[in-house]
């Protein structure tokens, strides 16, 4: 993805980021702990709710199946881990009726957090009302009772132009955050897509966070991403309310490097993107 100077030279400055054991401990408390896997069962996400609370401290959330939100909810009780799950997922081809009815169900059921999957196809195709209004009946069907973060699947997209136009209109459509990917196609989260990303947020002047979801396992990459992040938004804008890491795999390298892995709850079962 060819990208503009100015995000080029953000780009390399994030190359030689530090990533050390602070750096480690900041990244689990921006984690959403994520199992979407085709046999996850509720034994797997009592097991992913268990490594929520983690030596290095909680993670912000944990993403999981909607139909799975209700177990969630009973193993998480009284800790400050959100509930995600997602909806539209991962085709991002339901209509806005059939999104608004899902995205309420889930959070009835007790998700705090909704990732929904723009009609990212459509998008690239050319369509610009129908995805939208995807989207906007998804932030509707939240109202205030839930966070949206609305997935670019940005992996999909041919040019950074593109992907910044889904950007803005995500944000217009009133996207709480900004998220990079599914985790079910390649490439997923890529450092040159999140400064596209993370340089719409700033150019829409706006509260709105960026998730990096898919394929980011080991903390050198993590702390690119955190740099990326601090060159473009500031330092010290990457708090849970405004940027997360989806990844499961990830918090084992971050657990190590802050020195807790040894001490760590054992992994779940079956893993996530």
């Amino acid at each position: 993805m060819k990208l503009s100077a100015d995000l080029q030279s953000a780009l390399d400055a994030s190359a030689n980021a530090p990533s050390d054991a602070a750096l480690a401990r900041r990244a689990v408390g921006l984690l959403d702990l994520t199992s979407l896997n085709g046999d996850d069962s509720e034994r797997t996400v009592e097991a992913l709710c268990a490594r929520a609370q983690t030596p290095a401290g909680p993670v912000a959330a944990v993403c999981v199946w909607a139909r799975f939100v209700p177990t969630a909810r009973k193993a998480l009780e009284g800790t400050p881990v959100k509930i995600a799950t997602v909806v539209n997922f991962p085709s991002g081809e339901a209509d806005a009726t059939a999104v608004a009815a899902e995205t309420r169900r889930a959070i009835a059921d007790g998700a705090d957090e909704i990732d929904v999957v723009l009609p990212y196809k459509a998008f690239i195709d050319g369509a610009r009302t129908q995805p939208m209004n995807v989207v906007k009946a998804c932030r509707e069907a939240c109202g205030t009772k839930a966070l949206m973060k609305v997935i670019l699947e940005s992996g999909a997209f041919p040019d950074a132009d593109l992907l910044a136009w889904a950007a803005r209109d995500a944000i217009a459509a009133g996207a709480d955050f900004l998220k990079t990917s599914t985790g079910k196609t390649q490439p997923a989260a890529t450092l040159p897509a999140a400064a596209v990303m993370l340089d719409s947020i700033y150019e829409s002047g706006k509260s709105v966070g960026f998730k990096a979801s898919g394929g980011i396992r080991d903390t050198a990459e993590a702390a690119r991403y955190l740099a990326l992040a601090d060159h473009i938004l500031g330092e010290g804008w990457a708090t849970p309310q405004t940027f997360r890491f989806g990844a499961s795999s990830l918090l084992d390298a971050l657990l190590a490097a802050t020195g807790d892995g040894a001490d760590a709850p054992a992994p779940a079962p079956a893993g996530g993107y």
